[in-house]
């Protein structure tokens, strides 16, 4: 017994050695790379953060690339390594994660806002687009694009974001109803697979890697570049809020507004439970034209519902665009004495959350755990849905601002990765909590995180199809059960452009394969 005991001890010594010999041997490698940019091994920390605050996992280096051929570098490298190497890779945007999917404990992150590769460039022609690095920031895509008098057709509510990033996932806002999400809205990409290769695709070149790509969580190749479909700019938008005390109402309404050709570009709504300050949370600063009556609306205790428009015009378009808006409303059924209107320029109404940051940033209310939960919800299950939540799991709206509106899936593209509901209209809701780190009371992380675990529980409890948007599960199981059907498809394609499990290991959906001996 003693004998095994002493063998026992000293087989796993001489096998942590080896392991800790691996990892001694694996920074001295990467510094071998031939690459333009270069690696860090000691400044590591910010890698391990992100937007969610909740996560922290120490990457082993950060990669800052000046070209693609340093990013296809080093995947090429550690694929060549195999599985004797447990080393990762995840590429980090703006770091706006919210459970660690772009973290690699023990990995490589590659800081994607490092590279430069080829300028931004404006195609101005019939089908005018962008080509873009895949670590640019939307924003500034924008102001680009303003300069010729364009800019991309689908947006996210915050531009400070990397293309990669929403490219990765799907990229969704009140544009969607009608030009669908930001995937639907890219002709080419340029991609590194995970054997380290550079590959250009698009709908009618490496068509099966482009699709999988788009909303691929980042699982078959790191988005290098990619050309963005554009459309003439307006110059102004009229901002538009209009109340509902139910909810059924509300949600025909909103429904009738995303069918057919809408009078509206942008159609969003959010959910206010017991609480005042109705026509603002942190997400933007929404000023009406008269503030006098807006102030003097009270929501008495109840639960009411925003129904958010944006119109977008050029000066002298106003007196038609003023006709169609007041035509358009008339067909509404919202509370008549809430109609709140606001006018803006194009770039300050897409920027809105930005201008809410800078505010929170100054408070030290950004940098707090956001235990974010962004649900898809079949058109024929919402009202459950809202009945439950809204009217029993919920009783305030205090931690952050809950948004909710519908989309139809007629503009998304089921060949791509992202998983939706099965329905031809369905019903993005978000709950964008922010945590008091120090509390344990109703806005403390733990009191929100059993709120989302409820909302959850319900919905697999009354079947109502629903999916994760920007999902995270902890086991392949509940991966598998997340993407159904597609799942097969799925594993299919992370063998071919990803076999040995080496990008994106923060999603948790597949581990690298380590051999020991």
């Amino acid at each position: 017994m003693l004998f095994l005991r002493s063998f026992m001890i000293l087989f796993l010594s001489c096998l942590t050695i080896r392991i800790n010999l691996c990892f001694a041997g694996i920074p001295s490698s990467l510094k071998t790379l031939s690459i333009d940019g270069h690696f860090n091994f000691e400044e590591v920390y910010h890698a391990a953060k992100d937007f969610g605050n909740r996560y922290s996992f120490l990457p082993l280096a950060v990669l800052h690339p000046k070209s693609v051929s340093d990013i296809a570098t080093t995947v090429k490298h550690i694929w060549q390594m195999g599985s004797r190497s447990e080393l990762t890779v995840a590429a980090r945007g703006h770091g706006h994660s919210l459970q660690g999917q772009a973290q690699a404990h023990r990995g490589v992150v590659i800081n994607m806002e490092s590279l430069q590769g080829p300028k931004m460039k404006v195609h101005t022609a019939n089908f005018p687009y962008v080509d873009v690095s895949g670590g640019e920031l939307w924003i500034n895509i924008l102001r680009e694009s303003l300069k010729h008098g364009l800019a991309p057709k689908s947006w996210t509510d915050y531009l400070h974001l990397t293309v990669g990033g929403t490219l990765s996932n799907a990229g969704i806002s009140g544009q969607a109803f009608r030009h669908g999400p930001q995937i639907s809205n890219v002709h080419q990409l340029e991609v590194v697979t995970g054997k380290g290769e550079v590959v250009n695709c698009s709908k009618k070149q490496n068509s099966d890697l482009f699709y999988s790509v788009l909303g691929g969580l980042g699982q078959f190749g790191i988005i290098t570049r990619a050309r963005i479909s554009l459309e003439p700019a307006p110059e102004l938008v009229k901002w538009i809020r209009v109340l509902y005390t139910d909810f059924t109402t509300f949600a025909r309404d909103q429904e009738k507004l995303i069918s057919g050709e809408s009078t509206f570009d942008y159609i969003e709504g959010f959910v206010i439970i017991n609480r005042t300050g109705l026509l603002n949370n942190w997400r933007s600063s929404f000023n009406p034209q008269d503030p006098v009556q807006a102030s003097q609306f009270k929501s008495d205790g109840r639960t009411l519902f925003c129904l958010e428009l944006a119109k977008y015009f050029n000066p002298e378009e106003m007196a038609v665009v003023n006709q169609e808006i007041k035509s358009s409303l008339s067909r509404l059924n919202h509370i008549p004495s809430t109609l709140f209107l606001s006018e803006v320029p194009y770039i300050e109404f897409l920027d809105r959350v930005h201008i809410s940051e800078i505010k929170l940033r100054s408070k030290g209310l950004w940098e707090v755990p956001h235990p974010w939960l962004n649900l898809l919800i079949p058109r024929s299950k919402i009202d459950s849905f809202a009945q439950e939540v809204f009217g029993n799991i919920l009783t305030d709206t205090s931690n952050g601002p809950i948004l909710i509106y519908p989309v139809n899936k007629s503009k998304w593209d089921n060949r791509t990765s992202v998983v939706i509901p099965e329905e031809d209209v369905f019903y993005l809701v978000a709950f964008l909590s922010s945590a008091v780190t120090s509390s344990t009371g109703s806005d403390g992380l733990d009191h929100i995180l059993i709120q989302n675990k409820r909302i959850l529980e319900y919905c697999e409890i009354a079947r109502l199809g629903v999916k994760q948007y920007l999902p995270h599960y902890y086991t392949q199981g509940q991966w598998q059960a997340h993407f159904g059907p597609q799942w097969e498809v799925f594993v299919q394609r992370k063998s071919t452009y990803d076999p040995l499990a080496i990008l994106a290991p923060g999603q948790r959906i597949f581990q690298k394969a380590i051999a020991y001996s």
